[in-house]
Parts: C-alpha cells; structure tokens; sequence
C-alpha cells in the first residue's frame, strides 16, 4: 500500500467512524442477519444478536434484527454481521470495522461472530451511553492465543448443588456469561466429590450413570433415588447441554469416578444395586452409550483414568470396553484424560477409537502458581527404584512424576493433545482478579503446541467430601451481600481470566469499564487492590510448595500448627 492509499484509507475510516458516531448519537439500532450468510445465520449468531438486541432495548435504545440492510430505517446505526476472511481465516478470530452507516462485525466461523456480537452487547450493558458505546472508532481485530478455553462447574454435594442444578434461569445467565468472557468450552463435572471411594457419604452423582438413566438388560439403579428424579436430571442434562451449544460453545460432560463400590462407608446416602465385577464394564459402556444418545449435545468426555476413579491402575481392557460407547454413537466425540498415572498403552487405547484425544495434566499441582509451567520434576516425584503392585501401580509407580504436571507427554510426535487444567485448590471461596497472572496464563498455556487451558472455577470444591451445609455457596457472614447466584461473586475473575486466556493482549477497558459501573470513582482502587491480592497465594504455592496436594498444604492456614 502506498502512503497515499495509506492516508486515503485512514481518512476514509476516520470518516466512517465520524458517520457512525452521529448514526449512534441520533438513531436507533438495526442488526443485520443475512439469511444466506451461513456464519450471520448460525444458532450462535442469532443468540448473539438477540442478546444485543436485549441490551440495548433494556438501555432504553431502539434496536431490531433484520435479514438485509434495505430494512434499515434513515438514521439508523447499521451493524452488518457476516462471515468473512478475518486474521488470516484463523478459527473464532474477529473483526469490528467502522461503516458509514455503523458497523461491520465480521468473522470466520460462528463462534467468532458470536464473540462479535456480545462484545457490543457487553458495551451496551456497562457504558453509560449505549447508542454511542457501539461506534468503534478504529478497526478492531482479535484471534485466540488458545484453542481450548474451559471452564469446569462441579457438582459436589447433594445439599448444596441441587438447588443450582435445577435452576434454568441460572444455566441461561451462568452460559451468557461465559459465552460473553469467550470461554469456548463449558465442562460439567460430576464424580469428583472424593479422591478415593472410601469413607463417603454424600455419593450424589458420584458414580454418575445411575442417576441419569436406566440401562435396558441391567438392572442398575441408585437405592432410594425416584424414578421421576433420575428422569429429572436427565431432562435438566440436556437442557444444560442444549443451552451452551446454543451459545456456541462446546459441551464436555466429566465422568470421574467409575467405581460403583462404596469401601468403610455405612454413611452412604445412596448405594448401587445391579452391578458385579463381571457385568460392570459391559454396564458402563451401554450407559455411556446411552447417555450419548440420549443428549446429542455432548462432544466431549472427560475421565479420570487412573486409581482414584476406582478402577485399578493398567485395567486397559476395562477401559477399552467403556471407550466402544463413544464408538458405537457414530459421531466425533473428544476423550479427554486426566494425566495423573496416564502412561502411553492408555494413550494408545484411546487413540485407537479414532476419536479425538487429550491428556490433561494439573498446571501448578493442586494449586493456582505463578502463570509459566514448572521446569523440572520434584525430586519427590521421581518414579521409585521398587517396583509398586496394586491399585496406584502406575501414579505411585513407574509414573508417579506424572501426579502434579506435564511430566513427559510433551512429545513432539504425539498424536494427542495436552490441555492444562488449573486445579481449585487454592481458590477456595476468596475473590480472585489479577490481569497480569491472567494473561500469563493466556501467553503460557499454549506451551509446546499445548490445546489451551481449563480452570476450575472458584467455589469447585465447596461441600467436597461430604462437608456441604445448607444456605448457599459464598460463605458471606452477612447474607445481605449474597449475590442471587453464587457465581456472580465472581464476575471479574470470569472476565479477566476468559478475555486474557482468548487474548492476552486484551485491551483492559474491556474489565474496566465493568468496575466503574460497579464502583465509580472507586474503580481503579478495586483494580489496584484485587489484583495486588490475588497475587499473594500463586507467590506463595510457587517458592514454597509444601506440598503438591491441597488436601495436606492450605497456604493460608497452616493446619499442623495452633492458629
């Protein structure tokens, strides 16, 4: 480009964004959804516009979907959605161009589109002026550093975890929100509520395929659990899957526990009739099978592969049989494993289905560290000169450096991908909010051509282990300051860790213009003082880590010690 195309082409947009700004100050909003745009006319697209439209309409601004830009009425600010070319064709990449009539929101594939689209709504929301928040005064265009972006819910206690569950009004904000934080992957998560099954009590979901469906030929059930509420939660499984597909993210259902025995645990709110160690892994293929079938929804099964599921250690046959379940659906669905004892035969089974593969190693152990990966293996770590039999063969064994990272599997041939996953140990229920540990994690999770990352979110572990307690979530002493949905405590840390994970770069009116709603003038010193917070626990687990396991090392108590 010459520098006289250069001027005319700035003048040019100067001009389109002066045009737009006046549109923006004077009229109302027209959305415009080609029908015959396949990316403008996808599911994503059309929620993403809705909830644009809903934005401005509840700022007191004029705004309607149209198919063509000659439904516009004069004077109206034109916001043109379309798929086309952007950073190269780069997946869920975006552009936001200044028009003479307004604005053009471009992208490659419907999910970019959609991040477009709720962009402008999230302006809409959090900008005083909303008509004028529209106007983008110069070209804005993102890609993603990371091409997973995950978030994990887990349901851990039947006392504290049903009453979200059944909540659809929940799942419809709790998935917007994520959806607008440009998460791209939603992962609920059931059967992580102990780390062995021993000593259990509150088994809710634990072993997950009895409270979901009843298998034909196996007369499996829960004891105690009503027929009508096993249905109950099959329904709200497909409707919790249905809605984030809609918002154009993918669906990850994680079955962690495969162990239907319950050992020293009179307790036990629910037991599993109908299974035997000869029909059980018969039983949970055809149940997983089943459940596939049943919500079409789900692309993606997380499993923990190794002892803790209660399946020893080198069962490959077991899990080879549940594995056929995802075969016999016919469709691509992703077996993502959790790395802790993974060795390459388990790799190797998983590969052979023809399915997409991951192996997810913990980040920083079972806490939040600094955000770059650990350079060596903790001496602690190192496999055993004795050789270890039983159900930890592996984990306590030959791979035992593989417990708390990404040990080996960084291998440049590998046929799979490698997802970190920030584990909740550290969270607890504090705020967290820090941009910089964020966008460290955005620059750093792609290390070695890795997939990207998963966070358990805050408040992953509460009522963990049987210790639910009735009357919410968020621990507040003062129940005035709860929030109407737990997560809502922590709407910056969403925000800071899924834009920044997307986009490192990430300009931060993005989270700012958010904490001056919320605060006005105080907004900066919130800022200041949360993220200067949030960096004391990862300086702490990262020079001085006591331990890997966040059942033995609580940074902020030390428990072996008078308080």
């Amino acid at each position: 480009m010459s520098l006289l195309d250069r001027r005319d082409f700035l003048k040019h947009t100067s001009l389109a964004a002066t045009a737009g700004l006046a549109r923006a100050k004077a009229g109302s909003v027209a959305i415009v959804l080609p029908p015959n745009d396949p990316v403008a006319s996808s599911a994503a697209a059309r929620w993403a516009a809705g909830e644009l439209e809903q934005a401005l309409t509840a700022r007191g601004v004029s705004a309607r979907i149209v198919e063509r830009t000659g439904q516009a009425a004069a004077g109206d600010f034109v916001i043109q959605a379309a798929g086309a070319k952007v950073a190269g064709g780069a997946p869920e990449a975006l552009s936001l161009t200044p028009a003479r009539s307004g604005l053009a929101a471009s992208a490659n594939d419907p999910r970019g589109l959609m991040y477009a689209l709720v962009e402008l709504a999230d302006r809409a929301r959090d900008v005083p002026d909303a008509l004028a928040s529209l106007a983008v005064r110069n070209t804005i265009v993102e890609k993603p550093a990371n091409a997973i972006r995950s978030i994990a819910r887990c349901f851990e206690s039947d006392l504290e975890d049903k009453s979200w569950f059944y909540d659809r009004d929940m799942w419809r904000a709790y998935l917007s929100m994520l959806a607008t934080g440009r998460f791209n992957r939603f992962n609920l998560t059931f059967g992580l509520g102990y780390n062995f099954p021993r000593n259990v009590s509150d088994v809710y979901f634990y072993f997950a395929y009895p409270f979901l469906l009843s298998v034909p030929g196996y007369g499996v059930r829960a004891r105690g659990l009503p027929d009508s509420e096993r249905d109950r939660n099959l329904e709200m499984l497909s409707f919790i899957s249905e809605e984030t597909v809609k918002r154009g993210l993918q669906f990850q259902l994680a079955l962690w526990t495969h162990a239907y025995e319950w050992v020293d645990s009179p307790k036990a709110n629910y037991v599993i009739e109908g299974l035997t160690p000869s029909n059980h892994p018969a039983y949970c293929r055809d149940a997983l099978h089943a459940l596939l079938e049943a919500v079409p929804a789900i692309s993606g099964v997380t499993f923990r592969i190794h002892g803790e599921s209660g399946i020893p250690e080198g069962s490959y046959d077991f899990w080879k049989t549940v594995f056929e379940g995802i075969v016999r659906t016919g469709r691509r669905i992703e077996i993502d494993m959790h790395a802790k004892g993974m060795d390459q035969q388990m790799i190797d089974v998983a590969l052979a289905t023809g399915m997409p593969v991951n192996v997810s190693p913990k980040y920083w152990a079972e806490h939040m560290g600094l955000p770059y990966h650990q350079a060596a293996i903790r001496e602690l770590e190192m496999p055993p000169e004795r050789k270890v039999e039983g159900v930890f063969a592996l984990s306590s064994g030959s791979r035992r450096f593989l417990r708390y990272g990404y040990g080996d599997l960084l291998k440049e041939n590998r046929r799979y991908g490698v997802l970190h996953r920030i584990w909740p140990g550290t969270q607890r229920v504090l705020l967290w909010g820090d941009p910089a540990l964020a966008s460290g994690y955005g620059r750093l999770a792609s290390f070695c051509g890795s997939a990207g990352v998963e966070l358990c979110e805050p408040l992953t572990f509460k009522g963990r282990m049987g210790s639910g307690v009735s009357g919410g979530r968020c621990s507040y002493a003062d129940a005035s300051l709860n929030p109407r949905y737990d997560w809502e405590k922590y709407l910056h840390t969403y925000r800071v860790f899924g834009r920044l994970i997307y986009n490192p770069d990430t300009d931060p009116e993005v989270w700012r213009r958010h904490l001056r709603k919320s605060f006005d003038a105080g907004a900066a010193a919130a800022e200041t003082a949360l993220a200067s917070a949030s960096r004391v626990l990862p300086l702490m687990t990262t020079t001085h880590g006591a331990s890997g396991s966040n059942n033995s090392y609580w940074p902020e108590i030390y428990t072996n010690m008078s308080i």
